[in-house]
């Protein structure tokens, strides 16, 4: 046994987790395709024909992600292609924050979200890429019980609504930044 084994019921947890999040986003991208293609063209770092093509693509590659993270069986190819995802975006997002581009729509939300660029969104990305690696950890051999499943559901659907709320909370800057001096 790993000297650094995880508890199974964590790493089914993150993965489960993980996939709802990917299959959420792919499904929000998939019904307003146009909005997310202008979002990716936006980004200014392909050309129009190129972005297109990306805002096609990057849906399905999600979903897939998150199909794959539910089998443990192809938890590892399914965690190794969300993690590409995340660092393909989070690039993106990076190179623009670096331009000084925040006043864009990330196209990660719901259609009308809007969520802009911040350094808040690459923190978020670097807790989902530390998802994937928690979804493959080496993991204890114990036997799993009836009462696992139900801990690892809900704490999925924990970490699934803790994600929303903090996509919430920093989807309005000015939200954020007056509840931050009221206090």
């Amino acid at each position: 046994m790993p000297a650094l084994a995880t508890d199974p019921v964590l790493g089914h947890a993150a993965a489960a987790a993980l996939a709802i999040v990917l299959l959420a986003g792919a499904w929000h991208k998939f019904v307003d395709l146009d909005s997310f293609g202008l979002a990716v063209e936006r980004y200014r770092l392909l050309a129009p024909a190129a972005a297109r093509a990306t805002a096609l693509s990057l849906p399905p590659l999600e979903a897939f992600a998150g199909l794959l993270l539910l089998h443990p069986a192809s938890r590892g190819a399914g965690a190794a292609l969300a993690a590409a995802v995340l660092l393909l975006v989070t690039g993106a997002v990076v190179i623009n924050l670096m331009r000084g581009r925040r006043d864009i729509d990330c196209g990660c939300g719901a259609p009308g979200s809007a969520q802009r660029l911040s350094w808040i969104l690459v923190a978020r990305n670097a807790a989902l890429l530390g998802m994937c690696a928690l979804a493959v950890a080496p993991m204890s051999p114990r036997e799993l019980v009836w009462l696992d499943g139900f801990t690892t559901a809900f704490s999925a659907l924990a970490l699934w609504a803790v994600y929303g709320a903090v996509n919430e909370l920093f989807s309005d800057p000015q939200r954020f930044n007056a509840s931050r001096t009221e206090s």
